[in-house]
């Protein structure tokens, strides 16, 4: 059995969780402009589906249960020039709302540097601690 978790074990374990968070939220935006030629072969946003994990009393971590496609529907457009339409002309635009991406986005760059502040307090109450032993 492992020993018990530090500030700075639950804080990285955090940001981790919170760069894959990032990490498919700019696939999101990426694909956000892409067409398909049927509704199957569209783009979906995806997210990650996290969960607790209670290490000891007090001591909760977070890892990745897994990552799910999202249930929106993709947008049939009729662009009967398009290289990718159908036989009745139509595209289907990526199932991706760029406006709550970019809100996930800004979310997640937040909690991720709330993180990065608090393994810098760590650090520092760390040193200041071994600062009064001298």
């Amino acid at each position: 059995m492992a020993g018990p978790l530090s500030v700075y074990d639950i804080a990285g374990r955090a940001m981790s969780a919170q760069m894959l968070r990032l990490n498919t939220t700019a696939s999101n935006l990426a694909n956000a402009g892409t067409v398909a030629g049927s509704k199957e072969a569209a783009f979906r946003s995806i997210k990650p589906i996290f969960t607790a994990v209670n290490e000891s009393p007090g001591i909760a971590t977070v890892k990745v249960e897994r990552i799910v496609t999202a249930s929106a529907d993709p947008i049939r457009r009729h662009a009967p020039d398009h290289p990718l339409a159908d036989k009745n002309g139509d595209v289907w635009d990526a199932a991706v709302d760029s406006a709550a991406e970019m809100v996930e986005m800004m979310e997640t760059a937040r909690q991720y540097q709330n993180n990065v502040q608090v393994m810098q307090t760590a650090k520092s109450l760390t040193l200041d601690t071994l600062r009064i032993g001298k």
